[in-house]
């Protein structure tokens, strides 16, 4: 029988599939090197681990065990805590960063993690199979990135028997677990290669945009059970399914899977945009701060004439300076409401308006002018993927900003950087923060200021795009 790490709870919980790939992974993908965004929350996360056992050798002996009997004789010999203990018990396998010894003489398992908060199910597990492991009943505790230590107890028990028994199922299957497709989810794995192929060769109904696991079930079961089955049938003997329900996403669907083989786009309905001066914003953010807080570094927008001149931005460099750019970037919202009466504050998806909304939160000014001019009833800000997805059915697998304007039948904007996103540019920005060489702190800062005028640059020619239509 295959053990069980308490480490594959991260795995099972993004993709079943995954956590068997793991335990059985195919010739080529032995081991699997994290992309630059996956090794820099690695990185982050090793470093607040260190800093966390630095804390902790304050006060007391920190032992670190070498072995599952070494870990046992340390326990025996009651040392204060064991950093990188091994635990082991049947099939289960735990490796908890460090065995704090209680009052009693028992000990609580405990783990650094940079996450915000304990509630992510993933670590709920693994600490839930620390405490089963031991069995002392003692809570878990959690040491968050944001300084806070948290207890995981009894709550979490449920949730560990639920993997442990989905995980025995999953390694006694010569192959993997059938799963559904996920763009943003299988696309971001390791192993987008493998499965990807296997299914394109089904004709996977959730490789579709709009088709999700919850509704892909019940088109099944009327028959339609790949795209080309979808792409034939009449939207009007389609029966509803949840999340699928009505003749207008009916119709949709169907299109939709048109679109996937012969890379058409439709058009469902006139696209009406407002008039006045329009402004394109796009903000970068970093979600990796000391302060657990997320920080807008970048506000980035592009006004007339629309060229590289006009590129208008608020930089701040740490999350120290937070409310400074804050401030900043609502003195610039004044600045061009004196200067464009008929202000279009173009962005792109909700993005942009969420954290204006966080942010006035955060530093409780919903009753500033300008604040509640941004998020008022006459609020300038105008969201141009709201009136894609109304109005339109295009030939891409998700409706973000670069899957649209860089297809050469829609917009065919290019970005100066074919690898550069939003995971790309907070990997920049950090790297930026940690690099003492002047020369290297402003090549990052030139490439992010790169990246973001292009995002705005892609709505803007997105905005004309549609103009045209």
């Amino acid at each position: 029988m295959k053990s069980i790490r308490a480490s594959d709870a991260k795995s099972w919980v993004h993709c079943l599939r995954r956590a068997w790939l793991d335990n059985n992974p195919p010739q080529g993908y032995e081991t699997i090197e994290p992309n630059e965004f996956d090794q820099l929350v690695i990185t982050l996360g090793n470093r607040h681990e260190w800093n966390v056992k630095r804390q902790l050798e304050k006060q007391y002996q920190v032992v670190e065990a070498v072995s599952e009997d070494h870990t046992r004789a340390l326990m025996e010999a009651g040392a204060q805590i064991i950093y990188q203990g091994r635990l082991h018990q049947d099939d289960i396998i735990g490796i908890p960063d460090f065995l704090i010894q209680h009052e009693s003489g028992a000990y609580q398992p405990a783990d650094a993690k940079l996450a915000r908060s304990e509630e992510k199910k993933e670590i709920q597990i693994q600490l839930g199979i620390y405490r089963k492991l031991l069995g002392s009943g003692l809570k878990a505790l959690a040491f968050l990135g944001t300084g806070e230590v948290t207890e995981i107890g009894d709550e979490a028990d449920k949730e560990v028997e639920k993997f442990l028994t989905s995980m025995r199922e999953i390694l006694a299957q010569p192959t993997p677990p059938a799963v559904r497709y996920s763009e943003s989810k299988c696309k971001a794995c390791g192993y987008y290669n493998v499965c990807k192929p296997q299914f394109e060769a089904k004709g996977e109904l959730t490789l579709l945009y709009g088709i999700d696991s919850r509704a892909a079930p019940g088109l099944e079961k009327q028959g339609i059970n790949s795209i080309r089955k979808l792409a034939d049938a009449d939207p009007a003997t389609i029966e509803d399914v949840p999340y699928l329900k009505g003749l207008e996403k009916r119709q949709r669907a169907v299109l939709q899977a048109k679109s996937y083989f012969d890379d058409s786009f439709h058009q469902l309905k006139p696209i009406v945009l407002p008039g006045g001066t329009w402004i394109h914003f796009d903000i970068e953010t970093n979600p990796l701060t000391e302060s657990g807080q997320e920080h807008i570094y970048l506000w980035g927008l592009l006004k007339p004439p629309y060229n590289g001149g006009s590129f208008d931005y608020v930089w701040t460099d740490s999350d120290s300076q937070d409310r400074q750019g804050w401030e900043a970037f609502l003195a610039k919202m004044e600045d061009y409401r004196r200067t464009y009466p008929n202000l279009v504050l173009a962005h792109f998806s909700g993005f942009e308006r969420q954290k204006i909304e966080a942010y006035a939160e955060r530093y409780e000014m919903h009753e500033h002018p300008t604040v509640v001019w941004l998020l008022g009833d006459a609020s300038p800000l105008f969201d141009l993927l709201e009136v894609v997805k109304e109005c339109l059915v295009l030939p891409v697998a998700s409706y973000g900003l670069k899957y649209i304007c860089k297809h050469p039948k829609l917009v065919n904007f290019q970005w100066d950087d074919n690898d550069s996103g939003s995971q790309w540019s907070v990997v920049q920005f950090v790297n930026y923060l940690m690099t003492l060489v002047p020369d290297d702190r402003d090549r990052l800062k030139r490439n992010i200021l790169t990246y973001n005028f292009d995002d705005v640059m892609a709505t803007r020619k997105l905005e004309e795009w549609l103009r045209k239509l």
